[in-house]
């Protein structure tokens, strides 16, 4: 069985998260940096917009889950998991992970031990994919959606209890138990939506405003994958 440390690298990037600290940089596996200036500033850049319905939104219009967009032969979760996983040990194929450590959970702040089979952490998308339905991808070609699913910069390794509870809730109506982690959570959330285009409903970056004025040198991250998957990707 193939064995992958990263625990060093790893823990000082959620540690420096966690702290609303910065970061620079941008790791082999596409995740974001924090070079894309003050994120509080970013908010205005959003447009203002109530929400559509959810009328029509299915996961399959956002493709296959965790498409090998980036055609490294590993699908999406496991490139996530390793990315954000400490300790991580991979099977036969380099590519599947079997087991590791999310230290800490950003949403709690907790050590969760993974296990391949009876996990206890999620892949999350920080801006939900509902939301993001609501809020302009009805309207996306397809393989904008599809990118938009796999993206590592809007893609987190987190507690399974704490991402289900989150359900499609925006700045307004959901944030991380983890007090530490919030400023971070949001930039995240206005990076991905500036990014894609997904407009924000008025309250929505009333929330985001209020979380950021408390970390005004917040940094907005950057990075990820492009905004259209590759051509032999579609979805109904």
């Amino acid at each position: 069985m193939a064995r992958r440390r990263n625990g060093a690298v790893a823990a000082v990037a959620v540690l420096l998260a966690v702290a609303g600290c910065t970061q620079e940089g941008t790791g082999a596996s596409g995740e974001a940096s924090t070079s894309g200036g003050a994120a509080l500033a970013a908010v205005d850049s959003l447009a203002v917009k109530g929400r559509a319905p959810r009328t029509g939104y299915d996961r399959d219009r956002f493709g296959s889950a965790w498409a090998d967009t980036d055609s490294n032969d590993c699908d999406t979760r496991d490139d996530i998991l390793r990315r954000d996983l400490t300790d991580v040990e991979l099977g036969d194929d380099g590519c599947r992970v079997t087991s590791g450590t999310l230290g800490p959970d950003p949403y709690t702040g907790q050590d969760i031990a993974f296990v391949r089979g009876r996990s206890k952490v999620d892949i999350d998308h920080v801006v939900a994919l509902s939301d993001a339905w609501q809020k302009g991808a009805g309207q996306w070609a397809p393989r904008k959606r599809i990118a938009f699913a796999n993206d590592p910069l809007n893609l987190r390794a987190v507690d399974a209890g704490t991402n289900r509870g989150k359900g499609d809730g925006d700045a307004a109506t959901w944030l991380p138990p983890n007090k530490a982690y919030r400023c971070a959570y949001v930039a995240n959330q206005v990076a991905v939506k500036r990014k894609y285009g997904v407009w924000v409903t008025a309250a929505e970056k009333e929330a985001m405003k209020q979380v950021l004025a408390r970390c005004p040198q917040q940094r907005l991250p950057t990075g990820g994958s492009p905004t259209e998957a590759p051509a032999r990707f579609h979805a109904d």
